[in-house]
């Protein structure tokens, strides 16, 4: 329904009572039930993640669903527009934050930790009297040798590859601004393309890392810092081609307009962040 809301914006909408909440919280219980019952080795752990996973994903499709309808209904005015926009804003920046704990546990293993285990220090004398001030390198004491990831072959194609799929996004931005929905298809089917094909070769980067560099999780503070911020970048590619893949399926049903396409924007945003933090783990990680 429509009511009266102040001065800014004449109708703002209000949505129905939705089931979908309560949707959410029954999937986050039995993942979370599922989660303690797998790590303590119960055999109906398993099922309960499956359903957490399955109830979960359907709130999504669900919810999203209402959302887009209501969009299409013209149902949302600019005060609306800008809730969303600062919503999306927020949520970018809680990414922001997300991705620098990690920045910031990587420079203090290298800068403060590494150099004080290595030196002529008490700290060094009392946890690990063999280490030395070196990075990357046998990071704790029972880690095995390992062969760091070097920055050149496939680091620097995915780097080549996300900096395309930005570019290809805003092409096709500009083509729904333009009223060029076919360039706006185009653009966007080649960006997805382009993600799946980081996502290939970061698996595959994977099992060289695993299988011929000895490098795991447990190959000290390089191997887990490596795998913590390489991991969980592409778990956030992941996310972000499939926002792209619904903006696919809505722009080819003509959801979006010259000037309303929000939907849209916010999966560039979103793609967009996930280029630069790319680029900084690039620098940091495998270059540095």
């Amino acid at each position: 329904m429509n009511v009266e809301h102040g001065v800014h914006d004449a109708p703002y909408f209000v949505p129905s009572p939705s089931r979908w909440p309560i949707v959410g919280a029954v999937a986050l219980f039995f993942f979370a039930l599922g989660a303690a019952l797998t790590v303590n080795k119960v055999a109906a752990g398993w099922y309960s993640l499956a359903g957490g996973l399955a109830i979960l994903f359907w709130m999504l499709f669900g919810w999203f669903g209402d959302v887009i309808r209501e969009s299409q209904q013209q149902q949302y005015g600019q005060q609306v527009d800008w809730s969303l926009r600062w919503g999306m804003s927020w949520f970018i920046f809680s990414e922001v934050m997300f991705f620098a704990a990690f920045f910031g546990a990587l420079f203090y293993a290298r800068s403060i930790a590494i150099p004080e285990l290595g030196g002529d220090t008490l700290t060094r004398q009392l946890l690990w009297p063999d280490s030395q001030a070196a990075w990357p390198g046998n990071s704790a004491p029972t880690s095995t040798s390992y062969t760091p990831m070097g920055a050149l072959g496939i680091p620097a194609i995915n780097t080549a590859i996300l900096l395309t799929s930005g570019a290809t996004l805003t092409w096709a931005h500009w083509g729904l601004v333009r009223g060029r929905r076919l360039q706006l298809i185009c653009g966007l089917v080649a960006t997805i393309y382009l993600a799946a094909l980081f996502l290939a070769l970061q698996a595959y980067e994977y099992h060289h890392g695993f299988l011929d560099l000895n490098l795991t999780l447990a190959s000290g503070a390089y191997g887990a810092t490596f795998y913590l911020l390489t991991g969980f970048h592409g778990l956030h590619v992941f996310v972000g081609t499939l926002m792209l893949c619904v903006m696919l399926a809505r722009a080819s049903q003509g959801h979006f307009s010259e000037k309303q396409h929000f939907g849209f924007e916010a999966a560039a945003w979103y793609w967009h962040f996930v280029d630069v933090v790319w680029l900084l783990l690039f620098v940091v990680v495998y270059w540095l």
